[in-house]
């Protein structure tokens, strides 16, 4: 139940900053939607492509749907009560990425998975649906810039792990890798972290 709750919350922080994304670029309620539906499902598809597990969650279960629905409803009506859109965006993507890391890595230890490639199933699931959101609105997906994304997904992917060997409830595990991922992306783009570019002039 724990699991499925965090697998939700991230679903609606994720189509939320769909809508934000996709109202910025001044689309029809058509184009919102879908651009929540990519975002919010985009990286769980491809996990569960890579997994085996077909058809995929959203389409077994429509919970998602229902959900992804009353996010984008919430978010257009109170797109005026989300003044600054850019912080926003980046709070509700941020959230996303945590929570959807630990379910990715969930999902990656249930099929039996080596810890390595949990992670990178968590990182995926965390940042495949922005990518397809951001190349859809015209944009550079996030992840391939020097921002630090992809990296607090991993480290927050690395101490999940790291506290799994420790006497600590799962559930509270669970929380404090979110929390990690969420923490050090807001750091990053507090104080101007990046990673260093590999183009020189």
């Amino acid at each position: 139940m724990f699991f499925q709750i965090i697998d939700i919350l991230g679903t609606i922080a994720f189509a939320i900053s769909g809508v934000l994304v996709a109202l910025s670029k001044k689309m029809d309620p058509f184009g919102v939607f879908i651009i929540a539906f990519v975002t919010a499902v985009g990286g769980g598809t491809l996990r569960d492509v890579l997994i085996g597990q077909t058809p995929v969650a959203w389409m077994t279960n429509m919970t998602y749907v229902y959900v992804i629905f009353g996010a984008t409803l919430f978010a257009v009506l109170f797109k005026s009560k989300l003044n600054y859109l850019r912080t926003s965006l980046l709070l509700f993507d941020t959230i996303g990425i945590g929570l959807y890391t630990v379910v990715g890595i969930e999902k990656g230890l249930v099929a039996s998975l080596h810890p390595l490639i949990c992670i990178a199933l968590g990182t995926m699931t965390a940042c495949f649906g922005g990518v397809i959101r951001d190349i859809l609105c015209n944009e550079i997906p996030v992840i391939f810039r020097k921002e630090i994304y992809a990296t607090a997904c991993i480290l927050g992917g690395s101490t999940y792990f790291v506290l799994r060997e420790l006497p600590i409830a799962e559930n509270i595990v669970f929380v404090i890798a979110a929390l990690v991922v969420i923490v050090i992306r807001l750091l990053a783009v507090k104080f101007k972290i990046s990673l260093p570019s590999l183009y020189r002039e």
